[in-house]
Order: C-alpha cells, then sequence, then structure tokens
C-alpha cells in the first residue's frame, strides 16, 4: 500500500473489523489487536496523525502521553519535536515495530513504550500533554472512563487531546487484507461515536479549572485501501488544564 493510501494511519479507528462473535468473546483485545497487526507488515502510514500536526506544528520541550499509540508515529512526531513521550497500547506487536521506526528515527531515547490494555489498567502520572487519536475499538472498551482519567493525568498547565471519528468512515464495510483482495462484504460492529460536545460533556470537568480551545467536528477525506476516497467526519476536542 502507497503512503498516500496510508495518508492517515488512525491507529485505532479499525471499527470494520469482523469476527465472530463467540470466538472474539473468547479472546482478549491484544489478542485481537495483535492478529489485526500482523495481517500486514506496517499497518500505517508511519506519519504522524493531521490533527496532531495542526495543534502541535513544533511539538517543544515537555512530556507526553501517546494514548493508543498504535505503530508509534504520533509518539516519534512529538520526540522529534523535543517532547519525552509515553507510548501506550494494547498492541505488544504494534509497540515492537513502533520502538524499530524510533530506533531508526534516531529517537529511541525519547519515547518509553508500555503496555496496556486501557479497560483495565491505566499509567501512573501525569503529562503536560495527554493526546488520544481515534481510540475507538470492536472489543470492549470503556471509552468515557478511560478519557476521564485522561483528564486526571493532565498536569496544571498541560493539554488534552482527544481526536476521533463523529461517523463510521465510508468504505468501513469492506476491508482489503494483506494481499489486496477484498474478502467481502460484513456488518460494522456497533461503535459509540459521539459529537466533540458529547465528549466534552462526559468528562465531567470540574469548573473554572480547564479552558475549551478546540470543540469541533471537521469533514475530510481519506484514500482507503482500493484507492477509493471517501469523505467522512472526525471530532476534534482539546483543552488547557489552568495552571495552579
Amino acid at each position: 500500500m502507497s503512503d498516500t493510501a496510508r495518508a492517515d494511519h488512525d491507529h485505532h479507528a479499525e471499527t470494520d473489523h469482523h469476527a465472530d462473535t463467540d470466538t472474539a468473546a473468547s479472546r482478549t483485545a491484544a489478542e485481537e489487536w495483535d492478529d489485526l497487526y500482523r495481517e500486514n507488515e506496517r499497518k500505517w502510514s508511519g506519519k504522524p496523525n493531521a490533527a496532531l500536526v495542526r495543534e502541535f506544528p513544533e511539538p517543544g520541550p515537555g512530556t507526553a502521553l501517546d494514548l493508543g499509540c498504535g505503530e508509534g508515529a504520533d509518539a516519534i512526531w512529538l520526540a522529534r519535536g523535543g517532547r519525552r513521550v509515553t507510548a501506550v497500547d494494547v498492541s505488544r506487536v504494534a509497540l515492537e515495530r513502533g520502538a524499530a521506526h524510533a530506533e531508526e528515527e534516531g529517537v529511541a531515547d525519547r519515547i518509553e513504550w508500555r503496555w496496556h490494555d486501557l479497560a483495565e489498567t491505566f499509567p501512573e502520572g501525569t503529562w503536560d500533554l495527554v493526546s488520544s487519536h481515534f481510540l475507538h475499538s470492536w472489543t470492549e472498551l470503556p471509552r468515557e472512563r478511560i478519557l476521564r482519567r485522561a483528564v486526571d493525568a493532565v498536569a496544571p498547565g498541560g493539554t488534552l487531546l482527544i481526536v476521533g471519528h463523529a461517523e463510521v468512515p465510508d468504505g468501513a464495510k469492506r476491508r482489503s487484507h494483506g494481499d489486496g483482495a477484498a474478502h467481502g462484504d460484513s456488518e460494522v460492529p456497533e461503535v459509540d461515536l459521539p459529537t466533540s460536545r458529547k465528549v466534552l460533556e462526559s468528562l465531567d470537568l470540574p469548573e473554572g479549572e480547564w479552558e475549551v480551545q478546540r470543540c469541533e467536528e471537521e469533514k475530510r477525506t481519506r484514500t482507503m485501501p482500493d484507492g477509493k476516497v471517501v469523505d467522512h467526519t472526525d471530532t476534534t476536542l482539546r483543552l488547557r488544564r489552568l495552571p495552579v
């Protein structure tokens, strides 16, 4: 697949993954995601998410937590810009690829790769930036609870950036596998895709402690693995925790 076809790596946006429900119920999220990553030598583009680049064109110094880091493109972008990054994912396969990519880019010493099933555990500590891009899953994922934990992980004066899908992307019902052949149509598993406003409301932020810097939906164009160009809507929520 070309970089153009992989223009947005959307590491946890695979709402089109199909599995027999009885089989999926007996497997862990880590196993499901490891299998997904093993389908391709590289799943995503290796480029940072567009919203992250727009919001942090020059990441600068400080610390960052990347929730659902996938193969690590966002973490590497932040580290290259001067951040010390904690990169978290449920897939050990993805984390290994991210670590290898960071070595190639010369930023391995600025990134700590941690395995977490965020449905069960969350990294301890606080960071100047906490970033969550496309934290959606067909496996069980208490996204609201995880994002409320993310709120607590932002240091005073720091930023929380949450980017997600507001709708299932066109073409998600048909998925290309590693050989490039489509393997039939399947129903998209039900995944909650709230608006930015609903995400903001679900965080239940303490009054007077946060500044809302961006809360909006954005139409964008994406090239699917089969070459089809589709439009869909993403959500962006950027919050700043006021200094103490």
